[in-house]
């Protein structure tokens, strides 16, 4: 029971401190990632260096199916980032191998002080990492405490007895590390069964290798369903992982060997004791020497695993998602917000894309097509509201992760703006579509002078709506302004189709009244539109914190007439 609690809360402890770590230095750690990936060599030290800091691969493995998939990086530099970030893991074991278990209970004091009376967000997650970390510490100390009597416990000492053939205790190690979903985990138990005296050194090295093959068993495990990017890093992580076993496994005695030269002795000891003292210490050198030197030897060969990987998993012609489907949103982790927010604004960039298409279809069937032409523009608005329902659904999810408050603030700016361009949908099918069919009814022809100073207006207000989309997708404020900016143009528009249609309506013409509601509700709605372009604009211009937080920019399409999808391009 004792281990068992101690391993529960060694494992939430973990979790807890990557949380607050992914929040605290996510947004940072992702901008080192994208940038430090040039070169096989900076993307190991790259994947060692993120890897240590947020004390998880799997974060950094979900970075990486995120860099790929934007094609930010290739499979070639993702696999030097993987073995990196199995050197970054060896720094939770030289931690534990420190005996500072008796530094727990001060270290959730701490934490918890931080998180519970701290009003700061930010000073509450660092409550969080402490907390987490003095967990880890504690779970060890119970673990620790727990398998003490095991040293006496002659069943217990048997079994260790048949793990001295290495594959056996390969097999078993990676099977509980795949069963609790952490090789640090499995390394903490390694290292508290050596500190009770229960476990040699060479056993202890076997364990330790189980422990990196099962870790990628959980990385596959995470892969089923997911794009074949995230199939290709996983698998990428086996191989890499495999062939360093396969590769030292004949030399765990040399490996131990070396190991005991250059780790602390306690020659004073003799026997479980001398054991308890020195083992923890030499498998955790173990531990770091085997990744280190497994990268190594196999860093000059990174082109040729991605080939294998490659045609292991080869890439298949995918078809892009329905407009009324999250086309990138469900390729990522929503519990990854340093990811998850570029994901979704290149989502609310692509509804706003599926508007601006729209409001640039709509001129010609509004103003003289047929009731068929106006039902098939109105139908296109279906899309948009699909595409807003399943946004609203994903962005719901990612509100409950722990987010920063710029964090927050910038999820609250993306939704604000993709309730704006659905609006923008909305007003077409509802106000500009039902005013063509007004139009067909009541048999009105708009005018050709009518007609250009309309046409204009709808040029304005489309370039408008455009310069938001441009604002929202890169963030850039310029463009924001561009469309503030235009209220005195698009006013002054206004005001002279007001006074054409005035002098207009004196004009002796048939249905000249039906014609002159029509007219001015048409520019009414342009106006409109105009309105929430102006909004959106608002939105960036206010709310522009990209100082706090990392800025990406997404490429819009080249012509917004003819698709709305943006590709999430430089997630950096």
């Amino acid at each position: 029971m004792g281990l068992l609690a101690g391993l529960a809360l060694f494992l939430f402890g973990i979790e807890q401190m990557t949380d607050a770590l992914k929040v605290i230095a996510g947004d940072r750690m992702k901008s080192l990632l994208a940038r430090l990936t040039t070169n096989r060599f900076k993307a190991v030290f790259a994947g060692a260096f993120v890897t240590s800091v947020i004390q998880s691969s799997s974060v950094t493995t979900v970075l990486l199916v995120g860099f790929i998939s934007a094609g930010l990086l290739n499979l070639q530099q993702a696999i030097g980032v993987i073995m990196g970030s199995n050197i970054g893991t060896t720094v939770t074991a030289q931690i534990i191998a420190f005996k500072v278990t008796q530094y727990a209970p001060l270290l959730i004091a701490i934490g918890f002080a931080l998180l519970f009376l701290s009003r700061n967000e930010r000073i509450k997650h660092y409550g969080n990492m402490v907390m987490g970390l003095g967990l880890i510490f504690f779970g060890m100390q119970m673990m620790s405490g727990a398998t003490e009597p095991l040293r006496n416990y002659q069943p217990f000492v048997e079994l260790l007895t048949h793990l001295e053939n290495p594959l056996a205790a390969i097999a078993l190690s990676a099977a509980f590390t795949a069963i609790v979903q952490s090789s640090s985990a499995t390394t903490g138990v390694i290292i508290v069964l050596a500190s009770q005296g229960l476990i040699r050194l060479e056993l202890g090295i076997a364990l330790v290798f189980g422990a990196n093959i099962g870790t990628c068993v959980t990385a596959m495990l995470a892969a089923i369903g997911k794009p074949r990017e995230a199939v290709k890093a996983a698998l990428a992580h086996v191989v890499f992982n495999v062939l360093g076993v396969l590769i030292w496994c004949p030399f765990i005695a040399w490996l131990a060997l070396a190991v005991r030269e250059i780790s602390p002795s306690h020659g004073e000891l003799v026997g479980a004791a001398r054991l308890a003292a020195e083992t923890p210490r030499q498998i955790a050198n173990a531990h770091t020497i085997f990744n280190v030197a497994n990268t190594l030897l196999l860093i000059g060969f990174t082109t040729p695993l991605a080939m294998l990987v490659e045609r292991l998993v080869p890439t298949l012609r995918r078809e892009p998602e329905p407009d009324g489907k999250l086309q990138y949103l469900n390729q990522i982790t929503e519990h990854t917000p340093v990811l998850a927010l570029d994901i979704v604004r290149a989502e609310v960039a692509r509804l706003g894309g599926l508007s601006v298409a729209m409001l640039r279809a709509a001129f010609t069937p509004v103003v003289s097509g047929d009731v068929a032409s106006i039902q098939h523009l109105r139908d296109r608005d279906d899309d948009v509201d699909r595409l807003h329902g399943e946004l609203v659904k994903a962005v719901g999810r990612l509100s409950q992760q722990n987010l920063t408050d710029p964090q927050s603030r910038q999820l609250q700016q993306y939704m604000a703006a993709a309730n704006y361009f659905e609006g923008i949908g909305d007003l077409i099918e509802t106000s500009l579509c039902e005013i063509g069919m007004a139009r067909n009814r009541q048999q009105v022809e708009i005018s050709d002078e009518t007609r250009d100073l309309l046409s204009t207006f709808h040029q304005r207000v489309t370039w408008s709506v455009e310069e938001a989309l441009h604002a929202v997708a890169n963030r850039k404020r310029q463009h924001a302004q561009n469309v503030i900016a235009a209220k005195a143009e698009i006013t002054a528009l206004a005001d002279d189709a007001e006074a054409h249609l005035l002098k207009r309506l004196t004009a002796d013409q048939p249905r000249r009244t039906q014609t002159f509601r029509i007219e001015t509700d048409l520019f009414e709605s342009y106006r409109r539109l105009y309105y929430f372009a102006k909004r959106i604009a608002k939105v960036i211009e206010e709310g522009d914190d990209s100082k706090a937080v990392e800025q990406t920019e997404i490429d819009p399409p080249a012509d917004l007439s003819t698709g709305p999808a943006l590709q999430p391009q430089n997630l950096v």
